[in-house]
């Protein structure tokens, strides 16, 4: 990429110092992962500054800097530096990231799905069906990397490399991605237009960062502007869901539950009719459901046929940690592992677990993670408390937090209903399983799929689906 041409697709942007014809073949907003050649971006974030890491970046090899201010130690002569207005930074690094990889986005098939609950299984149930019809197709998203959506150029990055692999395939290259209001908000998929967009739901999370949910729910709204999404598959039977329609007017499909004709639910999965054609869903509960037919409909926008879609969604293996059942033994309980992390997930788990008991007690097992969102934590026990016959609360990720203090919040929401306290997970887990007989369930909630755990610097192996999984095999064969 030319830097000339960086400036021209700039508005209001200026050299500052250096050539405008010098290249650069990458770009950062992180001055650890600069190499020769790149254009660093200084990003003012909310707890650091990338303008204080430009030295650190010519060090490592930048020869170009993107900047919204003066930097303290420069001006750095023998650098080029293009300067932008206040507070556009994050959104000149997305074209940047763009242009330096020639905009794979614009030749791929791109799916955007966000809302608070649900994106992870939309996205993987929308790679499994445009996978069997044909294309080339990568999921990004909670399972596939430490950010629910990358970084502005590791995203590019990330679009150039699913290009490459689908033209050296011969195949239409696709992508279903999880697109989180943070990157929305922070202009992360800026330069991604998305011939489909979906929305799953919104409810409380990440108010820690957006403040309201007003704030939560216009961030989530950007993605389903005509500019940016060509289509649009919208969850219906919220009012947040109403609200988006009205705001559309490209092509848009609403989604109701009457598209699931003839609905049995059971404790492997669910069956229905959509479009006229029988689909055997292998995920628990109702949410399962909504998520296959937003899933359905988005290919439906793409052109897929219902009855090949149909197949796929029957075809589906569940997605992993997402109400996904831990296989054990005739005489332990049931036990389900859901990543549920918000009061409604948790929640949504919980009404399906009741459902299933079928007279049975329910138990949870869960806590919630530091350094995120402190107002969800007392909402987490009040939930607790509603859905479950009993309690135990535990750590999650307590990060650099104090357990105790997490655990102490979760608690304050229970009003001094019974519950059980055990700092350590799998101690927690186990009292559960032992806890409870043969027709009784338990859910284990808030990591899911994850296979680490983090107590203050130190992150150490654990799955709560392995964890489960021995202690139902022990229990077994003490009796």
């Amino acid at each position: 990429m030319r830097l000339a041409d960086l400036l021209d697709a700039l508005p209001g942007s200026q050299l500052m110092s250096g050539p405008l014809d010098l290249e650069v073949n990458s770009v950062e907003v992180d001055s650890r992962s600069v190499a020769a050649d790149a254009l660093f971006c200084c990003i003012s974030g909310t707890s650091d500054d990338g303008h204080n890491y430009a030295s650190a970046a010519i060090g490592r090899g930048a020869v170009a800097l993107l900047t919204e201010r003066e930097i303290a130690d420069g001006p750095f002569m023998d650098v080029a530096e293009i300067r932008v207005p206040m507070g556009t930074a994050r959104s000149a690094a997305a074209v940047a990231s763009a242009l330096v990889v020639h905009r794979p986005a614009d030749r791929l098939t791109m799916i955007g799905v966000t809302g608070t609950n649900g994106k992870t299984t939309v996205v993987h149930l929308v790679s499994e069906i445009l996978r069997s019809i044909g294309f080339s197709v990568r999921s990004i998203g909670t399972l596939t990397g430490e950010r629910t959506t990358p970084a502005a150029p590791d995203l590019q990055r990330l679009l150039a490399q699913i290009e490459g692999t689908a033209v050296g395939e011969g195949r239409p290259g696709a992508v279903a991605m999880e697109v989180s209001s943070h990157a929305l908000d922070q202009h992360r998929v800026d330069q991604v237009s998305f011939d489909v967009a979906i929305f799953t739901n919104l409810s409380h999370d990440h108010l820690d960062y957006h403040g309201t949910m007003e704030v939560y729910f216009e961030a989530k709204a950007r993605l389903f502007d005509d500019a940016v999404s060509s289509s649009a598959v919208i969850w219906a039977e919220t009012e947040d869901g109403r609200q988006l329609l009205t705001r559309r007017d490209g092509p848009t499909v609403a989604v109701t539950f009457d598209d699931a004709v003839d609905l049995e639910l059971g404790p492997r999965g669910s069956d229905f009719v959509w479009r006229g054609h029988r689909v055997s869903l292998r995920i628990l509960g109702r949410n399962g459901v909504i998520d296959a037919l937003l899933a359905a409909e988005a290919a439906i926008a793409l052109g897929g046929d219902p009855a090949e879609i149909a197949l796929a969604l029957s075809r589906s293996p569940g997605v992993p940690g997402r109400m996904e059942l831990v296989e054990g033994v005739s005489d332990g309980p049931m036990v389900v592992v859901d990543y549920a992390h918000t009061p409604d997930a948790l929640a949504s788990a919980l009404v399906e677990m009741r459902r299933l008991s079928g007279g049975g007690r329910v138990t949870v097992v869960f806590g919630c993670g530091g350094d995120r969102d402190k107002a969800k934590r007392p909402l987490m026990g009040s939930v607790a408390m509603t859905g479950a016959d009993a309690v135990v609360v535990t750590t999650d990720n307590p990060r650099h937090e104090d357990p105790q203090v997490i655990i102490d919040a979760i608690v304050d929401g229970m009003h001094g209903a019974p519950v059980t306290i055990e700092l350590d997970r799998a101690a927690a887990i186990a009292h559960a399983i032992e806890s409870s007989g043969p027709e009784d369930l338990v859910l284990i909630a808030g990591k899911g799929h994850e296979v680490t755990q983090q107590i203050g610097t130190v992150v150490r192996d654990f799955d709560d689906r392995t964890v489960a999984g021995a202690i139902l095999r022990s229990l077994s064969q003490g009796r």
